[in-house]
């Protein structure tokens, strides 16, 4: 049988009522108050995530730079300090070992940069084998921090106006993918400007001891402004509005970064394992696309639904459900190229029937204000 993890905060979920669910080989809250209700809080005050389940690790060392760049498709030697950047780690045929965010921070010494790695839950015993067997001869140091530290995340329109009351620094300046240090007992945490729900916010690390402290810290500094405690239900129909990846759904090991729409995280004029085989398939064409499409027949899509055109099996959905802020059952999907264009319709068979979609722009969802 298997034994699932738990976060430091699993008590505190199940004090909140939370439905736990396993999740990457976590057990994790599903949902507090109700899917619906925690998507629309995060839409319209602010929502926080017990995000801990997922993978940190610590690259540094001379060589740290050179070695991220060869297993990467970012460029990061263009990064500021205290910058984030999404990349993608690929397997030698270009498809997706896992999607990352890497943090250039200060190193000890200062002069010394070192890399923060967040990786997914489910892929972090992978990623951590995939990174130490390409060590070679880099001169790096690899340390997993994933159970030393804690992550969390708050989402929302309110979030910096509710984080502002606990922190004397001006988190307005905190521009978007940028990160700095903030003080937590007598240790030191790392605040960024990111997230997975297409709406402001923030993601909070810091030493495990703090989780529970952080948690009621920031609940109790939002409760005026209806800040709640969100769930993995919410986390993924706000990031499936905004069109952001899930791995072993957008991408995965038969999928490339270009065929996903992600070709903007590849520097495709820099070596990096699978760079060769991602510039032939920019050169040649990819064989499928990604698209986001809303139902026209009334039904939902489901991941792993069948696409047709004309009775003819055309491509899969990779993620599909009623989207909460648009009112509307919408999808993302793969479908060979001739079929991605704005306006095309197809069909998606549910539960053995047929019904017309239409692919339509993509994000679904951007928050309001977004430059």
């Amino acid at each position: 049988m298997l034994t699932l993890r738990r976060t430091p905060l699993y008590d505190t979920h199940r004090a909140l009522g939370a439905r736990m669910v396993e999740f990457g080989g976590w057990e994790m809250p599903v949902q507090y108050s109700g899917i619906l209700a925690e998507h629309q809080t995060v839409r319209h005050a602010a929502g926080l995530f017990d995000t801990d389940h997922m993978g940190q690790f610590e690259v540094t060392g001379r060589d740290a730079l050179p070695f991220l760049q060869h297993l990467l498709t970012a460029d990061l030697a263009t990064m500021e300090m205290f910058e984030a950047r999404y990349a993608i780690l690929c397997y030698a045929d270009g498809t997706c070992v896992d999607d990352t965010f890497v943090y250039k921070l200060p190193g000890r010494p200062k002069t010394s940069p070192r890399y923060l790695i967040v990786v997914n839950a489910s892929n972090r015993l992978k990623d951590w084998a995939w990174m130490n067997a390409h060590r070679g001869g880099f001169r790096v140091n690899l340390h997993d921090l994933s159970d030393e530290w804690c992550m969390l995340a708050f989402q929302g329109p309110k979030a910096e106006t509710i984080l502002q009351r606990l922190e004397p620094f001006d988190l307005s300046a905190l521009k978007y993918h940028r990160a700095r240090e903030f003080k937590i007992g007598q240790g030191r945490g790392l605040i960024a400007r990111t997230g997975y729900t297409g709406e402001d916010g923030f993601e909070l690390f810091f030493p495990v001891a703090h989780a529970k402290h952080l948690w009621d810290a920031i609940l109790e500094a939002g409760q005026a402004d209806g800040a709640l405690p969100i769930g993995f239900g919410a986390r993924d129909s706000l990031r499936f509005e905004a069109k952001l990846p899930l791995y072993g759904h957008e991408i995965d090991a038969h999928t490339t970064p270009l065929e996903a729409a992600l070709g903007w995280a590849c520097a495709l004029d820099k070596m990096f394992i699978g760079r060769d085989a991602l510039l032939k398939q920019k050169l040649e064409g990819v064989a499928k696309k990604l698209v986001g499409f809303e139902m026209v027949d009334r039904g939902i899509a489901r991941s792993g639904y069948e696409i047709a055109k004309d009775g003819r099996a055309i491509g899969i959905v990779t993620t599909g459900m009623f989207a909460p802020t648009l009112g509307k059952n919408l999808g993302l999907g793969f479908v060979p190229p001739e079929f991605a264009a704005l306006g095309t319709e197809f069909e998606v068979i549910v539960r053995g029937k047929p019904l017309k979609a239409r692919v339509v722009k993509t994000p679904f969802y951007e928050r309001p204000g977004r430059s």
